[in-house]
């Protein structure tokens, strides 16, 4: 027999009181995974290297009534940093039942033009960070027997796309990492997750050159990632992607001989989507993550 999808009552009713932190939560998909949580009555920590506008985030999304949110300072390529945060939020909120490890960056551009530090920043705040972040916590929550780490990877990390060959290659691992993780972690009453959304209207994606039709098969909003990112805690899943059509879609083209996939992207017109996106609109988010926002 199918499985009914939880009522919206059931999903408060099971996360009501339930402490939740979130790295990278000071706009975009954080932002809207902070606001979906604290409308389903849990207690969100919002964690960001913009410390200001963290705290700036918390005060906003805090005067919801009867809404409990703090905003604090977070490096996830800072292992200290890292555990602070997490010991602040349990110090502060009373304890912590869900990390959402969403921090990422995705500059776009050729591979062999890409400077070694952004290599290197990528790895960090992708890969790196949700491994620290998921070690912490997993720690923590296998000593109490709960707890539930949801890590936000993407369809890119189970499909290849040019102009992004090192964001693809930690969204794989983070993949891979997750599920891995999720086998030795199932019998200590711990959950892990993976979220993995398609293309998101943030300033992260922003200037994507898509094709129409591919832009309505793919984009979606942050509010429908953070809704799946609730859905991960309360449905003890191990993958769920955004939109669910999608999957079904990379299923398909996985099946395809390599020729077969290149030439359907030329044809297309997806071979370009990052290989050759909005200058001007890159340069923006390419200046801000260089400076060390998330």
């Amino acid at each position: 027999m199918a499985r009914t999808a939880k009522s919206p009552a059931a999903i408060r009713s099971q996360l009501q009181g339930k402490i939740v932190a979130i790295t990278g939560g000071a706009r975009g998909i954080g932002k809207a995974t902070a606001e979906r949580f604290l409308a389903n009555g849990a207690t969100v920590a919002i964690g960001d290297v913009d410390v200001e506008l963290a705290e700036k985030t918390a005060v906003e999304l805090g005067a919801r009534p009867g809404a409990t949110v703090i905003g604090l300072p977070l490096d996830v390529t800072d292992r200290t940093s890292f555990a602070t945060f997490l010991d602040q939020v349990t110090e502060q909120l009373g304890g912590l039942d869900v990390l959402v490890n969403n921090a990422g960056i995705m500059p776009t551009g050729m591979f062999l033009d890409e400077s070694d530090v952004m290599t290197d920043r990528m790895i960090d705040i992708n890969l790196r960070g949700v491994i620290t972040g998921s070690k912490l916590a997993g720690q923590r929550f296998a000593s109490r027997r709960t707890g539930t780490i949801v890590n936000i990877a993407s369809l890119a990390g189970m499909t290849a796309e040019a102009g992004i060959a090192t964001y693809c290659g930690t969204k794989h691992a983070v993949v891979g990492f997750t599920e891995a993780l999720r086998r030795e972690l199932m019998d200590s009453g711990v959950n892990v997750t993976a979220v993995l959304p398609g293309i998101v209207r943030t300033e992260l994606s922003a200037g994507a050159n898509l094709p129409g039709w591919a832009e309505n098969m793919t984009t979606v909003d942050p509010e429908d990632v953070a809704a799946t990112v609730v859905r991960a805690v309360v449905s003890n899943k191990g993958r769920l992607t955004v939109p669910t059509s999608l999957t079904a879609t990379i299923k398909f083209m996985s099946l395809l001989p390599e020729r077969a996939r290149y030439a359907f992207a030329r044809v297309t017109k997806l071979d370009h989507a990052f290989s050759d996106p909005d200058p001007a609109q890159r340069e923006s988010y390419h200046r801000r993550i260089v400076g060390g926002a998330k």
